[in-house]
């Protein structure tokens, strides 16, 4: 029977990584980037768990800090959001580029 071992981890966390880095790269909608970076930040918090799991260390700790840091951005992304949309009518990132002062 196959064991599921440290390299799988790492290797789902790296094909969740591109997954986001390609999606941040290529995708114009705003809500689609905001995804596409918390499917990377979940990568990272697989690979933290994996090696947590690989030397006992305190990955887990260092997990949950992702995950809370994921949730703060998140609700202050999408507020910038909600306002940018009010103002603009559009979540296109073609227009984010007139936010400068």
């Amino acid at each position: 029977m196959l064991e599921i071992g440290t390299l799988h981890y790492l290797m789902v966390a790296a094909i969740l990584f591109l997954i986001g880095l390609i999606g941040v790269i290529t995708r114009r909608n705003v809500v689609i980037i905001f995804m596409c970076i918390e499917l990377m930040l979940s990568a990272v918090n697989l690979n933290l768990l994996a090696f947590s799991r690989l030397y006992g260390l305190h990955g887990q700790v260092f997990a949950l800090f992702i995950a809370a840091d994921a949730a703060a951005e998140a609700a202050v992304g999408l507020g910038i959001l909600i306002a940018f949309f009010r103002n603009r009518t559009t979540v296109n990132m073609d227009e984010v580029d007139l936010l400068k002062g």
